[in-house]
Formats: structure tokens, sequence, C-alpha cells
């Protein structure tokens, strides 16, 4: 689909419809007069398939109970074949409300309270909170960071891992909000360390869907011909991909049998939730019919970051908007331009932008901000234009 028969079909005002990115600006910024450019959705409507698959289910209008049927398994394997190399097997599949949910649950199926749980910052800030809300202590390593490029310290990694005695790694691939899209040879050696040291990772790869240019995601559990299987668990979504967050649907992969018994043990325990119909509905008919969509919202996203960083980094000498190989996230580094202490003023009170903040995501990221890139191309210019004539 061209450009803008895409942007005219499926760009949407949500506005007034109580979206949290614009409806929710006075409650977390103060002000509800903001250009929105954060939280992780979409200013697009879900692809076609999706609406009529959901229209189908509401008209059938009984809710109650269901089942997760053969065709669902099937639909999602061939999606991960078909795009990762990774068929999916029913029997390795579990369900939760969300990728943080699981990950909450991993915490408590595989560690305990006053256990270590390491995580690479900058990291989307719920990896943080879900860590310490759990009475379980937080390992933070940072990434390199050199000139809008994020890579592991392997080095800082396993000294971590070995003064802490680090029982989980909680892994994000994509990486949320540094852009990169791990290649195999660093999934290996971050992988490897976890071995040598016996770390459970569980590796949240809701982003995997959202790749740019060349690059190629590989699942955790795929990594070198599956060696680490007996030690990932994966959580992912169609979430991110179809733009359907509040349809409280994700995965959760366990490709190992001890692993999982030890899993299903642990949430024989929960009074848990049945399986979104909804969500099931939704994320089957992505898989089976989506994938035109998702790559006309990949142009769009990909056009936005390409002209967000030509026109800043043109405008604004010494600012750098990071790399974004994945995601719709990219983190800009605006601190040869303005003082760290006095960037939320600047985006804020002079620019009129809300956007998410370098040091909610780790400590000494003051300075950057997150923006959100899955929007209307007319937003992206308006926040350069501002931002430069305001510098």
């Amino acid at each position: 689909m061209e450009r803008q028969e895409f942007l005219d079909n499926y760009l949407t005002d949500r506005r007034g419809t109580d979206c949290s990115k614009w409806d929710g600006l006075k409650a977390k910024f103060g002000e509800k007069d903001l250009l929105a450019m954060w939280v992780a959705d979409m200013e697009f409507k879900t692809c076609d398939a999706i609406t009529t698959a959901l229209e189908k289910r509401v008209r059938h209008g009984v809710f109650g109970y269901s089942i997760v049927p053969d065709r669902y398994y099937e639909v999602y394997s061939r999606w991960m074949e078909r795009r990762y190399g990774f068929p999916v097997k029913k029997e390795w599949v579990r369900f939760s409300t969300g990728c943080v949910t699981g990950i909450s649950w991993m915490i408590h199926a595989f560690t305990n309270p006053g256990d270590a749980c390491m995580i690479l910052t900058p990291v989307y800030y719920p990896f943080h909170n879900v860590v310490t809300n759990n009475n379980r202590i937080l390992v933070k390593v940072d990434l390199k960071y050199h000139n809008g490029y994020f890579t592991m310290d392997y080095d800082a990694v396993e000294k971590a891992v070995r003064e802490n005695q680090v029982k989980m790694f909680l892994m994000c691939s994509p990486h949320n909000p540094a852009g990169r899209v791990w290649t195999e040879e660093e999934l290996d050696q971050v992988l490897a360390i976890c071995r040598r040291h016996h770390v459970l990772v569980v590796s949240d790869e809701i982003h995997q869907d959202i790749v740019f240019k060349g690059k190629r995601f590989i699942p955790a559990a795929a990594v070198a011909g599956r060696k680490y299987r007996d030690m990932v668990v994966t959580l992912n979504s169609a979430s991110k991909t179809f733009n359907l967050a509040t349809l409280i649907h994700s995965h959760i992969i366990i490709t190992d049998e001890k692993l999982m018994e030890a899993y299903d043990k642990f949430a024989s325990g929960l009074n848990r939730t049945e399986v979104s119909i909804m969500g099931m509905e939704a994320a089957m008919a992505g898989y089976e019919k989506g994938e035109e969509w998702l790559g006309s919202v990949l142009n769009v996203i990909y056009d936005n970051y390409c002209y967000l960083k030509g026109t800043l980094e043109r405008g604004l000498p010494g600012v750098q908007v990071c790399c974004m190989e994945g995601t719709y996230l990219p983190m800009i580094d605006l601190r040869a331009c303005v003082e760290p202490d006095k960037v939320q003023e600047f985006v804020q009170k002079r620019c009129r932008l809300a956007v998410d903040y370098g040091e909610w995501f780790g400590d000494g990221y003051k300075g950057f901000i997150r923006m959100n890139l899955a929007t209307d191309p007319a937003y992206v210019r308006q926040a350069a234009e501002r931002m430069i004539s305001q510098a």
C-alpha cells in the first residue's frame, strides 16, 4: 500500500477516546495542551482483518469462557517460522495478560525474595519496578554508549552476575529504548555468560516484529542452534505489532520440559484469568492476514525516523537521534544543546511536547528523551520544528 493511501485509511485522532497518550496528559505532565509523543502505542487503526474478526465476534454476542483452538497455535507458529525460522509447538505456549505481567510471574516462579535480577539500562522502566516491587534485588548494568549507538558491556555483565549472584536476567530484545536489534553474536555472548553462572534468562521480545532495513531479529531461544533453550523463557505478543495493547493477550514460550513443569506448578497456584477471547481473535487475524498492513506501518515509522534524525541533527549540531534498528521509540541525546537539568523545562515548557525522559529508563541518562514515532508524520515535523526553533 502506498504511504499516503495508508495514512488516509488508518491514521486517526485519538483525542477524547480515553486514550492515555492524549487524554492522560494532565495527569502525567500537569498540562493537557502538549503534543503527545510518549506512550508506546500507535496513532494508526489496526488492520482491517483484525477489525473484521472482532466485529464478527461481537455480533455473536457471547463472551463466555473459551478454549484456544488448534488453529491459533498453527497460525502463530507459521508467523514465527516464516519470519524468524522458529516454529512454535503448542506445548511450548502459555498465556498471560501482558509481557510485564509475564515477567512478574517468572520472577515469582523461578526466584525467591532477596534474589538478584539483572537488567541492562537504559531499559523500559517497568523492568525496574517489577523487580523491586516483588522484593528482589535490582542489579543494573549500563549499556555502552557511543555516538548514538548502544552495545552490551560483557565484562560488566559478567562482573555484575558474579558479584551479585544474579539468578535472573531480564533481557529486552529488541531493546527499548536503545533501539538495538541484537545480533546473534551479541546474544550468544551474553547468553553464554548466563550459562556459565546458571542465570535464567527471561527475554521480553514484544517488539520482535518492529524491525527495520536489513536487520534480522533472532529469538533468544533460537540462538546458536537453540543451544540455550533450557535456560530461556520468551515473552511476546501481537500487541505492539498490531496496536492491540488493551486486548491483554500475550505469550509465554518455554521450550524446555523441566522449565515448563516448574512454571506450570507455580501457575497452578495463581488465580488465573481466562484467555482474552478478543485478544486471541485479534492476534489470530493479524498473524494470518496482517502482514501487508504491518509492512506499511514499518515504512511510515522508518520515514518518520529518517526525517527526525536528519532534521534535528542538521538543525541542532551535536544532538544525536540514536539508532533505531527496531522498536518505534528512539532515544534522542540533547546534551549538546540543553543542560541535562533543564531538558524537561526545554521540552515541555518551551517546545510543548510530552515525551519520556531518559532518567526514567536508568541512572545517568538525564539529558536524553525517548520519542514515539508510530504517529502522524505531521506531529514529527512539528516536534522537530519546535525543538529547533526553541533551542
